[in-house]
This record gives C-alpha cells, sequence and structure tokens, in this order.
C-alpha cells in the first residue's frame, strides 16, 4: 500500500470529484479545493459512453446515473431533412447501455454527494497560489493564506490549470475553429435514443437527458479568429445556424430557442501534455492534461477513467513514484489518442463543410475505430 494518506485536490469537477471519491474509499484524507464559493455547474447535458459508465461503475455510482438520467443505445445519424442513413456508437459493456444521456448539474450531484458521503472536505472559493514540491511531500499556500502539507497533490482544475501552470509550465489550449452551442428542452417523446443531423455546415444532436428532457447540441465553425458572441446575439445566431435543417423533429423546438441565457456555447479546444504527467507529489488528471473535444464524446470518461487508474495504482504500490510512473504510462496513449482523433475529426468536418473533404474519407467510420478502442480495458 502507498504511503500516500493526505491528498489535496485542485478543482470539483467530474475529475476531481471521482478522484476524491476513489481515495477515500481507500482509506485516504481528501481535501478538494475549489476555486468557485458554490458549485453552479456549466453546461446542459453530457453524453457517457460505456466506458464512462464503467468507470462510474467502478465508483459504484453508474445504477444512479442511469436512474436519473437516460440510458440509450445506437445513434442514429441523420441528413438535415432527418432521413436516417446510419448509426454509430459504442457497443454495451456487459449490462451497461451504449450510452447514457444525463444533465451535467445530476451527474455533479451525484458525485458531491457520494464525495461528501466518504467524508471529502471541501475548501470552497480558493485555489493554489504557492506550490512547495518536494520528494516525500508537498506544501501549498491557498489564496486565502492558509497553508497546507499534503502526501500529494492532485492537480483536476480543468484546461485552465493552476495547477499545470504552476508546477509544469505553459501549455495553453489550442482553439480549434469549431465551437458547441447547447440548449436544454422538454424531450420530444418521438426521441427513444441519440440523434445526429449532418448539415452542409454544421452538425447537430439531440440527446434525451432525463425522461422529461432532453437537450441539443450544434457544432459550428466560427472563424479562425474565435469571436466573442455577446449574450443578445446568441439566440438569434443559433437559430440562423439551423435554418438549413428541415428534420421535422429540429423544427418542432427552433422556435423554443428563445432564453440567451440557456444557450451554453463554448469554442472548442484542446490541450495534451507530453509524459509525466507528474512532478514528485504534484500530478495531473483530466482537462488539465489532456483537454479534447467532443467529437467522441469521451471528455468526462478520461477523467474518470483516470481517477479509477490512479487510485488503484496509490492503493497496490508502495513507491508513489513509480505508481505516478505507472499511471502515466497507463494513460497517456489512450487519452492522446481520443485527442488526436478528436480533432482529426473536427478538422475533417471542417473540410466536408467547405465542399472540400477528400475522396474515399469515411469520418463514421475513423470516428468508430476510436470508439472500438475505448471499450477495451484501462
Amino acid at each position: 500500500m502507498s504511503t500516500v494518506r493526505n491528498v489535496l485536490i485542485v478543482g470539483g469537477g467530474i475529475g476531481g470529484l471521482s478522484s476524491g471519491i476513489a481515495l477515500a474509499r481507500n482509506g485516504c484524507s481528501v481535501t478538494i479545493a475549489e476555486l468557485h464559493q458554490e458549485f453552479n455547474v456549466y453546461g446542459v447535458g453530457i453524453i457517457q459512453p460505456a466506458n464512462a459508465l464503467r468507470a462510474l461503475d467502478a465508483l459504484g455510482l453508474a445504477d444512479e446515473a442511469m436512474r436519473r438520467g437516460s440510458p440509450y443505445g445506437l445513434v442514429k445519424m441523420c441528413t438535415a431533412a432527418g432521413h436516417v442513413f446510419t448509426q454509430v456508437g459504442v457497443p454495451p459493456i456487459g449490462r451497461l447501455p451504449s450510452h447514457n444521456g444525463i444533465s451535467r448539474r445530476i451527474l455533479h450531484e451525484i458525485l458531491y454527494e457520494e464525495a461528501v458521503k466518504q467524508g471529502v472536505v471541501f475548501k470552497m472559493g480558493m485555489s493554489v497560489a504557492v506550490i512547495e514540491n518536494k520528494a516525500d511531500e508537498v506544501g501549498v499556500q491557498f489564496t486565502d493564506g492558509t497553508t497546507g502539507t499534503f502526501d500529494l497533490l492532485i492537480g483536476a482544475d480543468g484546461v485552465y490549470s493552476k495547477v499545470r501552470s504552476l508546477m509544469f509550465g505553459q501549455y495553453k489550449p489550442r482553439y480549434t475553429n469549431e465551437s458547441v452551442w447547447r440548449y436544454p428542452f422538454k424531450r420530444l417523446p418521438e426521441l427513444e435514443t441519440g440523434y445526429m443531423f449532418m448539415g452542409k455546415r454544421s452538425k447537430v444532436g439531440l440527446i434525451p437527458m432525463t425522461a422529461d428532457t432532453m437537450y441539443m447540441f450544434l457544432v459550428t465553425s466560427e472563424g479562425e479568429d474565435n469571436p466573442f458572441i455577446p449574450e443578445e446575439e446568441l439566440v438569434p445566431r443559433m437559430k440562423a445556424w439551423l435554418e438549413e435543417y428541415s428534420a421535422p423533429m429540429v423544427q418542432k423546438v427552433i422556435n423554443e430557442i428563445t432564453d440567451p441565457k440557456k444557450v451554453v456555447y463554448r469554442p472548442l479546444e484542446v490541450l495534451f501534455v507530453p509524459a509525466p504527467w507528474y512532478k514528485n507529489r504534484v500530478v495531473l488528471i483530466g482537462d488539465s492534461v489532456h483537454a479534447t473535444i467532443p467529437q467522441l464524446g469521451q471528455g468526462a470518461g478520461l477523467a474518470l477513467e483516470d481517477s479509477i487508474v490512479l487510485a488503484e495504482l496509490l492503493q497496490k504500490e508502495n513507491d508513489v513514484t513509480v505508481a505516478l510512473q505507472q499511471f502515466t504510462d497507463r494513460r497517456i496513449a489512450r487519452c492522446k489518442m481520443v485527442v488526436d482523433v478528436s480533432v482529426q475529426v473536427g478538422e475533417l468536418e471542417q473540410l466536408d463543410w467547405k465542399g472540400q473533404l477528400p475522396e474515399g474519407i469515411n469520418i463514421g467510420a475513423i470516428m468508430g475505430k476510436a470508439l472500438g478502442e475505448m471499450m477495451q480495458p484501462i
């Protein structure tokens, strides 16, 4: 068993909470420092493919996520007019379905409630200002001036990670020339699974979140300059992108897009930090080290997998450095594949929207191969 008994996690998102749960169950004393004073979960819904559910199941939380979400099978791929031309997605893993759609807020609640149950301590409204990283411990000064000493610090603070900038240098996220728009709706009775509609200059998805709710995602190319979009322009611009879609399900909800505060717009950025993902007693997980874009629906799943693997290795390996090296070795190729293929798919989509997609390129086949690899054991 590792000598790690007292852990600080910076960041209270999916990766931070799941790491906290896994480590607390292994007997560690866990503190999570979260920058926000209160959890205000950003986003609308999230797609959990079977491998993400498998990681959640290792925490004993997959059944609760499926109960409060909406399990579904393969995604129906459609033209802009709504004609189904194929189905894509991942196969089930045992009793776990191909996908589960769930509200980001609900998923966060499930993880937070379990973390509290496991005794995780939360320090809200703060991050780390100074890190003193030694061979056998790590000292920190928090942004409120208080200090602490821990056996391990886990940076789970996202694509703009403070831990990464303090310990690993300046790695800047790269804008991919794509953006995603999301909006929640009352669920259409005919939405029995996930749907994706392929337009000539964008793509749209309709994903179930609960028995009564669903959300739309819209992927567009807003230009290389990554323009800021004022709140008052969010609704008209989103609806303008949807004008080419005559699919009945899309048409039924377009006029319900009325509230700019419900439009979640985000430029799509990627980041990948080369090995090693640790220095002494500091390690990075999730978006802080391998931020991806949603073309494969794997971002949150990777963070969950990171948490499970890291806790497992720290539990069985006496030497912390060996455990952290093993963590990097087990995760780096898998995570890099997701980032690389997601970027590749995004670039091919943009070529397709410009009418420049090379002949013989099958985007669906590229996605299918990558998703098949993700079903392999972690």
